[in-house]
């Protein structure tokens, strides 16, 4: 087998320990196997368990040596993980009787005297081995670091990454895990000198396939491909004075941040969980400031170079609410023929006549409870901490209210959306006197009913092709709010056409 990617990290201590598996499990995913060598008390278990409690965020679980069990598991937050230790084994088919052979899937391993697994193993996989290092420390340990076949692209990324954190003085800085989203992003607190910090670790999006005229989902709808869209736009709002993350150190090219951390507060509250309105009224207001404004299409990247904000268009619209037929519709068991999928999709391109002709602004996109975070200590619409708009695009300033306004993640009373929607209207015409009520009225309907008909393909997606169900939750809310925006006049003949074709999800 070909060694693919390789490099060592020199340990002073068990800190430093902690810190190299929190890097690697920022890097990881299920299916990922990772093999620990070395001499006994070379600190194999030691790397073991940082990475375990690392991933469960929590600093005091019980994460003993499965020197006797062979095979320890845990339900971690992101993924499943087994803990092996194959001391004990003296033949290679008895991995079997312990549930490892074959591997398990979805599952991320973690093997201890891998070498007894002999031919066995995996060839893509990530190894490590530890040695001491005396001549430092009495505690000091190398881990030299190996990537074979699909791993040796995560290696290569550990070493950036721990080249990045050093060049920024943040290798000693003590980590604490983060939730993920639903991208390819993943993030880390940095804890350094009483200071809390975000690490952002956003790879390069890889290309799906060019299935929308040529083009993958991804850039047919204008999804940031890397982190420099966030690094630009976060920019652009701070000029304009609203509470983006000022970014410290930047790699534009691997795609790593260090930026400002706003915390945790949330704009909701309670088990199930329920919007704040004060908090909904502040985000609210910094809509109608910020669709206010006269807004730039290109905004500074770096001294020398600027980033254009795509156009949120009509085609990018429709590849979205085609989300419906291609994901949706089939798990409900309503198969399109030809005729009626064109005939969603024209009654749509009619529709999308009035957002392609309206005013244009910046749309962050998720503009929603999860992606904003409040400020008690600032004042006004400065409260409102943004944290996700790297997919921001131009286009109507509705879309954004609705993603606010009818929240994915949790329900949002009718009385209060229209008590809001009121409130964003009030604002824009102290403005501009001008300001079309009506027909804004009519953009938002639209605009609903294209995120929310987005949405319902999105969640089957995100469930059957990314093996996460647990969106599956959000689709009855979704489906409430979709019945809600079909009733405005201006969407009779679509009202009409899902009526007939689209029947509600299950639960």
């Amino acid at each position: 087998m070909r060694e693919a990617a390789t490099f060592s990290a020199l340990l002073a201590d068990e800190a430093a320990t902690a810190h190299l598996m929190a890097d690697l499990a920022l890097l990881i995913g299920p299916g990922d196997v990772i093999t620990l060598s070395g001499d006994l008390g070379a600190g194999k278990t030691t790397a073991a368990r940082a990475m375990i409690r690392y991933l469960a965020d929590d600093e005091e679980l019980e994460v003993p040596s499965p020197t006797f069990t062979l095979a320890q598991s845990y339900d971690l937050p992101s993924f499943p993980l087994v803990h092996a230790d194959l001391y004990r084994v003296s033949d290679a088919s008895e991995l079997e009787e312990i549930g490892l052979s074959p591997l398990p899937e979805a599952t991320v391993v973690l093997m201890e005297w891998p070498e007894r697994a002999g031919e066995m193993l995996p060839a893509d996989r990530i190894d490590i081995n530890f040695s001491h290092r005396p001549e430092h420390d009495a505690g000091a340990r190398t881990a030299e670091i190996k990537g074979f076949g699909r791993a040796a692209a995560q290696i290569e990324r550990l070493k950036s990454l721990r080249q990045f954190l050093e060049q920024a003085g943040f290798l000693a800085a003590k980590r604490r895990r983060m939730a993920g989203d639903a991208s390819i992003r993943s993030y880390a607190r940095l804890l350094r000198g009483g200071e809390s910090f975000i690490l952002m670790n956003s790879p390069r999006r890889p290309d799906g396939p060019p299935v929308y005229d040529g083009k993958p989902y991804s850039a047919a709808v204008h999804l940031a491909e890397d982190v420099k869209p966030f690094v630009a736009i976060a920019g652009g709002l701070r000029a304009h004075g609203f509470s983006a993350p000022e970014i410290y150190h930047a790699d534009l090219e691997s795609g790593f941040l260090i930026t400002e951390d706003f915390g945790s507060e949330c704009f909701f509250e309670g088990d199930p969980p329920h919007p704040i309105p004060d908090r909904y009224e502040t985000a609210t207001d910094l809509l109608a400031a910020l669709h206010g404004k006269t807004l730039p299409e290109t905004v500074p990247l770096a001294p020398h170079a600027e980033y254009r904000i795509p156009l949120f268009d009509t085609d990018a619209l429709l590849v979205e609410i085609g989300l419906m037929a291609e994901w949706y519709l089939p798990d409900r068991g309503v198969a399109l023929t030809e005729v009626l999928r064109a005939e969603f999709l024209e009654l749509w391109r009619d529709l999308l006549e009035k957002p392609a002709a309206a005013a244009k602004t910046w749309v962050l996109r998720d503009f929603h409870s999860p992606n904003l975070i409040w400020l008690e200590k600032r004042a006004g619409i400065a409260r409102v901490g943004l944290i996700d708009f790297q997919d921001a695009v131009l286009g109507p300033a509705a879309y954004d209210l609705v993603s606010l306004l009818q929240d994915a993640r949790l329900d949002v009373p009718e009385q209060l959306e229209l008590s809001l929607l009121s409130r964003y209207i009030k604002a824009r015409r102290e403005i501009d006197a001008n300001f079309d009520a009506s027909a804004f009225a009519a953009l938002y309907a639209i605009m609903s009913a294209q995120r929310n008909t987005r949405l319902l393909g999105t969640f089957a997606r995100l469930n059957r092709r990314d093996g996460k169900p647990h969106y599956l939750r959000h689709q009855p809310r979704i489906w409430t709010y979709l019945t809600r925006s079909l009733a405005h006049p201006a969407l009779a003949p679509i009202k009409a056409w899902y009526a007939a074709h689209v029947p509600p999800p299950v639960g």
